[in-house]
């Protein structure tokens, strides 16, 4: 993959679609060749391993396994991560990606971290302040990543190098699989770091979401024929994703859900991930469910002001519900988003 031309795209245009959009724009036109440190995906064998005072371990999803003399205490990870770890009681000193909203409050993707307690080193895309990264010392930075080459999101291309000096790095590969594999690697990834993973609390979310998903099957069995549309807005195009690669629409398609979606031939321009529709063409793909993209980078329902939305039959009929693009992987946080889409499909009345 030849190395970055990523100076002449927007943050709009990497962030704003709906399959994490942009993801196969991005990391087309972004360099991986320092990311190369293993290909394979090694999510259904044991991975991790701590103890008290020893050493610790951990084989990540680029096959890169990770050895420091102790346990980490001093984590910087991509602000979903580090939401997702705090609802396992593991706490992060740093964070980088969408942290504060422009008013100053937690951002979508902060989850229930309290964001005043953790050095943001960097906000929107692009941005990680390596100075304060390094004031930390960091034992490990862990992130997600939405390719097969191992590249660590939201970590700055051009400062890539300097950061994988400072400390060892965690990648859990949220492409191209079913939720279920990126939540279980989280699940590992914690236990290894000192959670509890038998707290009440824990084994409730697990429990709450197996039976979400129980759910969200038995309502698109028995409503095969409402198509679901899974979209993003900008003040330009409107974003219509497709159900391969990102971890939950993959999911969601395996419990049932009937997604309409672009043809393949279309999504390939996006890497697979979506199609840009101007917003006179929104109509393109009847829908009786919209998804939408719930990150500060999409423009919300709400503020959408387009002649032609407000006419699509779901939005006139009410049947629009957030989308978490890029879930926090705690089963806390993805349990309401199954329930959220069967009872979205269990109440939609057929109107495409």
């Amino acid at each position: 993959m030849p190395n970055a031309r990523a100076t002449h795209l927007t943050r709009r245009g990497i962030l704003a679609a709906g399959g994490a959009l942009g993801l196969g724009a991005v990391l087309a036109a972004c360099g991986d060749d320092d990311a190369k440190s293993g290909g394979s995906d090694s999510s259904s064998s044991p991975s991790a391993k701590a103890t008290a005072a020893g050493p610790w371990t951990f084989k990540d999803d680029r096959g890169t396994t990770v050895k420091l003399d102790k346990t980490p205490s001093t984590i910087v990870a991509f602000v979903g991560v580090g939401a997702a770890l705090h609802d396992y009681g593991v706490e992060v000193k740093g964070v980088f990606g969408p942290t504060r909203t422009a008013d100053g409050k937690a951002d979508v993707q902060a989850g229930d971290m309290d964001v005043t307690k953790v050095e943001i080193l960097g906000n929107i895309w692009d941005e990680f302040n390596v100075e304060k990264y390094a004031a930390l010392a960091p034992d490990v930075l862990i992130s997600t990543m939405f390719d097969s080459a191992g590249t660590l999101w939201y970590v700055p291309e051009a400062s890539k190098d300097k950061i994988a000096k400072l400390a060892p790095s965690v990648g859990i590969s949220v492409f191209d699989r079913q939720l279920t594999a990126p939540l279980e690697r989280m699940w590992e990834l914690a236990e290894s770091l000192g959670a509890d993973m038998t707290a009440a609390k824990v084994t409730a979310a697990k429990k709450r979401f197996e039976d979400a998903a129980t759910r969200l099957r038995a309502a698109a069995k028995a409503k095969p024929d409402i198509k679901v549309l899974v979209g993003s807005a900008s003040a330009e195009l409107f974003y219509v994703s497709g159900s391969n690669l990102s971890i939950d629409l993959e999911y969601f398609k395996a419990l049932g859900v009937n997604f309409v979606e672009p043809p393949a031939d279309v999504l390939k321009a996006s890497g697979g991930w979506y199609e840009s529709l101007s917003w006179e063409n929104v109509d393109k793909y009847p829908a009786d469910v919209i998804l939408m993209d719930d990150r500060t980078s999409a423009i919300q329902p709400a503020a959408i002001t387009k002649e032609t939305w407000k006419k699509l039959p779901a939005v006139k009929a009410g049947q629009v519900i957030p989308r978490s693009t890029e879930p926090i992987l705690s089963y806390d946080k993805c349990a309401p988003l199954l329930e959220n889409l069967a009872e979205a499909i269990e109440k939609a009345k057929k109107v495409s």
